[in-house]
């Protein structure tokens, strides 16, 4: 009898408040966007994500994410029991799950994102973008990245160079190309999410119109003569304020940059970093836990 492929589902039992985060946060481990199970009768969330990478390399995620929780809970969130279950499941369940939860997105009238398996048709002058969730982090699901689809449709119009800032999917650089701007750039620690991210790009036939890069924003020069009209940078909090110097300093004056991927409890020192570097709040999004921001920086 031929070997059953399998592979490793990761779930953390949690509550409805904190689902979120904890969403999030098995992103950012596993490479991949979650599904989200909520009893109606217990109010007990189940956060659900799932992994090719080894058994030894997958301990270690699972230590990571205890400590994760453990940081959430100091941010203020009710984590609830947080236990953290492996276990193996075949391949096929595994595929076939992810259709349950990945819906078509609108993104105003001018984007739809979608998943292959979608017969939704695009409305007239709706640019389309086909992903399916996988081995990277962004689908449009989550309200920080749908924050930032949001804000670069509405600055559609102004257009211009645009850099993409942990890119996971890839998604936002994509939008970006379809909705007219360029050139548009993308850069992401994580090889695989630059791996996926060229996939998605070519399979989306905007692989030459857009370049994916490897790099770690904690070791990227203060200062570049390359400066852009837009930039997302879904991070984490420590990340954006640790580094908005770096950050800011490749955004031409005028230009404007999305900031997402924030607790609610810690959007105001992202605010207060970045408005000393001149930069200043246009438009901010607060959903369940999180909160994002349309940033613009001042001229002169």
């Amino acid at each position: 009898m031929a070997k059953i492929d399998s592979i490793t589902q990761l779930s953390v039992t949690t509550t409805q408040e904190a689902e979120d985060a904890v969403a999030a946060l098995l992103e950012r481990f596993l490479g991949q966007t979650p599904a989200v199970y909520t009893d109606a009768d217990t109010g007990i969330s189940v956060v659900t994500g799932y992994s090719k990478k080894p058994p030894a390399l997958l301990k270690k995620i699972q230590t990571c994410v205890a400590e994760g929780l453990q940081h959430l809970a100091t941010c203020g969130l009710s984590v609830g029991e947080s236990a953290v279950v492996m276990k193996k499941v075949p391949r096929e369940d595994w595929a076939e799950s992810w259709k349950k939860f990945f819906k078509p997105i609108e993104i105003g009238k001018v984007l739809l994102v979608k998943p292959s398996w979608s017969r939704q048709k695009a409305k007239s002058k709706q640019a389309v973008m086909i992903l399916d969730p996988g081995l990277s982090f962004g689908t449009g699901q989550h309200p920080t990245t749908h924050f930032c689809l949001t804000q670069l449709a509405a600055l559609r119009e102004v257009g211009g160079s645009f850099l993409d800032m942990g890119t996971g999917t890839g998604i936002l650089a994509i939008a970006a190309v379809k909705l007219g701007y360029k050139p548009v750039k993308g850069f992401d620690f994580d090889p695989v999410a630059v791996r996926v991210a060229k996939e998605n790009a070519h399979r989306n036939r905007v692989g030459e119109r857009l370049s994916f890069t490897r790099q770690d924003l904690t070791k990227l020069p203060n200062r570049t003569r390359r400066r852009v009209d837009l930039i997302c940078a879904n991070l984490m909090a420590d990340l954006l304020i640790g580094y908005s110097s770096s950050i800011v300093n490749r955004l031409r004056p005028g230009g404007h940059i999305v900031l997402a991927g924030i607790l609610i409890s810690q959007f105001a020192a992202v605010q207060l970093a970045f408005e000393k570097q001149g930069c200043r709040l246009i438009t901010s999004q607060a959903e369940n836990e999180w909160q994002s921001g349309l940033f613009e920086l001042r001229r002169g």
